[in-house]
């Protein structure tokens, strides 16, 4: 449930709190007054676009942040590391150039795991549902999210991608006959270059170190026959004489026993001196050489890095091309028994997606029952008595029979009025038929679906009248079982509200500000007159405000 959403520097809305609660909350105002910059904040704190217009003019960030309860993402927290105690808290801040972070619970997050999240706990149905209801390619994903036949359609779709790798299998095998030559003599080409470079992995480091000490073999030189005479090889090296001062000391332990420890570090520098001695002359000759390895080496390195450039990647990749080569030449070589084989596979799977899909098509006609039958009962129930609204499920007629989706053809036929036969909703629904079906399908879909808020943006589009009275007792129903946000323009939808906020534009000094003010019952009541009668506010459409206030109350008591 969303709990608190706390707005700053969006648009004409300085700074607001809005603290929601259950049941069904109305947000009204004047057309302007800054309704949907609320959505737009929700939108953000959703992990939507976002863009620098949405900063106050002369401020430098906007901030919205969101606040839920009792809310199950548990899981999706611990996936992706993050805790939380009773409240989830979102935020999202957008500087002034146009730049944005988002933070979960004062952890940031990126505004694509924002959205993930955000998915579980809000679904705001915006004026575009409508016409996305429009859409016949979303008819489809409107069944298969009602039906809860998930296993099936995974099994379905890695049936359908299987099918799919065999065909891509076979169609990388099948060219005609110069174009198999071609690529047979480039293959044939590349495996010849590549395994007569008796490549190693890490080569070309080893030798491109070799070849740098060589290169400086004769300061090396100099410098660790310097350093081998200080140590071991001058009259008075220093291997010498720290014996020498071993000695001495083993000599003053006699007469000192606390000496005893001085001796064993001198001992153990002279042994660690010998050491350092034999690394350094087993250097010097190792860097015994001829010009002859110099020339070999650097032939050795252009040859790799010649490879590298012409077929990429290191050492590593070099080996895996030509294993790679050397496989797809072996296919060619044998393509057409491979064919034979992949082609009789293929219609094996084929098979095998076609009863995969014909058991899909089952569930989905099972299922376009039910949710005919419940949709019909909503928008009857939204003051459209005599709708019929059918799923036509047809057979795929293109291609296979069956694509990445199943071998069904979905979409929704409705008739608004007794003895006009079904067609397609994009061609009869009006606006406010449209607005009632959606509604009616985020009821039904709403019983399954674990999001606890709902939030519609003038769901009351070319709705009136009765309409809108049924409309209102639908959110007021809705609200029974989720937390329901809606802005409106209706009185009927107002009225239904358990809490209800004035959206109100005013101008202070040369800059408009937006507030937003819980009512109590009389701001309630002169509100919905408002809405009734303009400035027209009389002691006639007070009472009539009141009137309709007790009738919705009596209404939800009955819920």
């Amino acid at each position: 449930m969303l709990s608190d959403l706390h707005i700053e520097n969006i648009a004409v809305i300085e700074r607001a709190d809005i603290s929601f609660t259950k049941g069904l909350n109305v947000l009204t105002g004047e057309t302007g007054a800054g309704k949907s910059i609320i959505i737009d904040a929700l939108e953000a704190v959703m992990g939507a676009r976002t863009s620098r217009e949405l900063v106050r003019s002369g401020a430098d960030r906007a901030v919205a942040s969101a606040a839920f309860s009792e809310c199950d993402a548990g899981a999706w927290l611990s996936e992706n590391e993050l805790e939380c105690d009773e409240e989830l808290v979102l935020q999202r801040r957008i500087s002034e150039d146009g730049k944005s972070s988002c933070r979960v619970s004062g952890s940031p997050v990126t505004a694509a795991q924002l959205r993930e999240l955000s998915r579980l706990l809000l679904d705001i149905h915006g004026q575009n549902d409508g016409r996305q209801l429009m859409d016949e390619t979303r008819h489809r994903e409107y069944l298969d999210g009602f039906g809860g036949y998930g296993e099936l359609l995974a099994d379905y779709e890695a049936k359908y991608a299987q099918f799919r790798e065999i065909k891509k299998e076979i169609k990388r095998l099948s060219m005609d006959e110069d174009d198999k030559e071609r690529l047979t003599e480039k293959l044939k080409d590349t495996i010849e270059e590549l395994s007569g470079a008796e490549l190693r992995e890490g080569e070309e480091e080893e030798l491109s170190a070799r070849r740098d000490l060589l290169r400086n073999s004769e300061k090396l030189t100099e410098s660790l026959n310097a350093a081998y005479d200080a140590l071991y090889g001058a009259e008075e090296s220093a291997v010498s004489l720290s014996e020498l001062a071993s000695s001495e000391m083993q000599r003053a332990a006699r007469y000192s026993e606390e000496l005893s420890d001085t001796v064993k570090t001198i001992d153990d520098a002279a042994f660690m001196l010998k050491d350092a001695a034999e690394i350094i002359r087993d250097m010097l000759q190792s860097l015994d050489f001829s010009p002859q390895e110099y020339d070999r080496l650097e032939t050795r390195l252009s040859l790799l890095r010649r490879l590298q450039k012409k077929y990429g990647g290191d050492e590593a990749q070099l080996i895996e091309k030509l294993s790679q080569s050397q496989k797809q030449l072996d296919e060619m070589e044998y393509s057409g028994d491979l064919l034979v084989k992949l082609e009789n596979k293929l219609e094996a799977q084929r098979k095998t997606v076609k009863t995969a899909a014909a058991a899909l098509t089952k569930a989905r006609r099972e299922t376009a029952k039910l949710l005919q039958e419940r949709i019909e009962e909503e928008l009857k129930a939204l003051a459209m008595p005599s709708v019929r609204f059918l799923v036509d499920i047809t057979p795929q007629k293109d291609g296979e029979g069956f694509d990445a989706t199943g071998a069904d053809v979905i979409c929704f036929l409705m008739s608004a009025n007794k003895g006009e036969k079904p067609g397609a909703i994009s061609k009869i629904a009006s606006g406010g038929e449209l607005s009632r079906i959606m509604l009616a399908m985020k009821n039904v879909f709403s019983e399954n679906d674990p999001v606890g808020t709902l939030v519609f943006d003038e769901i009351d589009t070319g709705v009136s009248g009765i309409a809108a009275q049924r409309v209102g007792e639908k959110l007021a129903e809705l609200s029974r079982h989720k937390q329901v946000l809606c802005v409106t323009h209706l009185p009927q939808i107002a009225a239904m509200a358990d809490t209800h906020f004035l959206i109100e534009k005013a101008e202070r000094g040369e800059r408009t500000f937006t507030s937003v003010t819980e009512l109590d019952d009389e701001g309630r009541r002169r509100e919905l007159a408002r809405l009734h009668g303009g400035d027209n506010i009389t002691e006639n459409t007070l009472i009539s405000a009141g009137e309709q206030l007790e009738a919705a109350r009596r209404f939800k008591q009955s819920l």
